[in-house]
């Protein structure tokens, strides 16, 4: 078996903004033939947020390398400061927020993969309902 590797940057990567903040994967199928996993970039600019949404399938890993980063995990907010993780559990709803003034940058890596890229993300709330959340809170 031959094994390939390639270097992603976050900038090969166009973002993605449809659940709120940017989010780009840099790590996975469609970018290196990932076949257990993903791996991608969250940055939250102050008051931005991403959808509340679950993963039937996978547990996702959250490290914040800068800001202070809120995750609402079932409703509950849990506060993750830079240099610190979190483990979203499967089936857990999540929200990411950036309540704080200064931009919040995570890495996030979900494993295992669904077995369809479709059934991998069920959205629970849309941006626009995020947005209302993080302006409110």
């Amino acid at each position: 078996m031959t094994t390939t590797s390639k270097t992603v940057a976050r900038s090969d990567i166009p973002p993605n903004t449809r659940r709120g903040a940017e989010i780009r994967v840099l790590l996975g199928p469609a970018t290196v033939g990932a076949t257990t996993g993903f791996l991608g970039v969250a940055t939250l600019e102050p008051g931005e947020s991403i959808a509340e949404h679950y993963h039937p399938y996978s547990e996702e890993f959250l490290y914040v390398i800068s800001g202070t980063l809120t995750v609402d995990l079932d409703g509950d907010p849990v506060v993750v400061p830079a240099d610190s993780g979190v483990m979203v559990p499967i089936n857990a709803r999540h929200r990411l927020r950036n309540t704080g003034t200064e931009q919040v940058r995570a890495v996030f890596h979900l494993c295992p993969l669904a077995p369809r890229p479709e059934l991998g993300h069920v959205d629970t709330e849309t941006a626009a309902e995020a947005a209302e959340v993080a302006r409110r809170a």
